[in-house]
């Protein structure tokens, strides 16, 4: 089974997210949007309890946080994909960090660099037009993250919440 760890922001940011999602990014339909903690990664039914146990353990050990995202940001010239840059979060990294830790799986791709995609698999033009467009809005988002979630994907390669982490040794 194909699973995954991610943040799921506020309805609000989420809102703000899809409106650029539903006409920039293909996975719309697919996954709301999100701050991916640990992408994608094989596990078998034996693991997914093991990961439930290690994740009710690593979310005891964090206390909510806030994120603030005030800018559009590129992984131009890696990949043509456009996204809201959260800012330097030492709760987030150190979060993100532990789950990679301790939850052991294939190497990841990337370095972390927090975001939520807004737009992806775009042409070269594409890209330059919506970014060069998007990069001169200003917003201000700021919000408190007190929960993450451990994935799943289904056959049509949607993603689903198998369980919800509360942060804070009071839950």
């Amino acid at each position: 089974m194909k699973l995954g760890i991610v943040i799921f922001p506020s309805k609000n940011l989420q809102d703000q997210a899809n409106s650029f999602r539903k006409r920039y990014d293909p996975n719309y339909s697919l996954i709301p949007p999100h701050i991916t903690l640990k992408a994608g990664f094989e596990a078998t039914e034996e693991q997914i309890k093991q990961f439930t146990d290690v994740l009710n353990e690593i979310s005891s050990h964090f206390e909510p946080f806030q994120i603030a995202t005030r800018k559009f940001s590129s992984f131009k010239p890696v990949n043509n994909v456009i996204y809201f840059k959260i800012e330097e979060s030492n709760m987030l990294n150190e979060l993100q960090f532990e789950i990679n830790k301790r939850i052991e799986s294939e190497g990841t791709e990337y370095a972390f660099v927090p975001h939520i995609t807004i737009g992806q698999q775009l042409s070269n033009d594409e890209h330059s037009d919506v970014y060069g467009s998007l990069r001169m809005n200003q917003f201000n988002y700021e919000e408190t993250i007190d929960r993450f979630h451990l994935l799943y994907q289904l056959e049509n390669g949607s993603w689903t919440v198998y369980e919800t982490f509360r942060l804070g040794k009071e839950k």
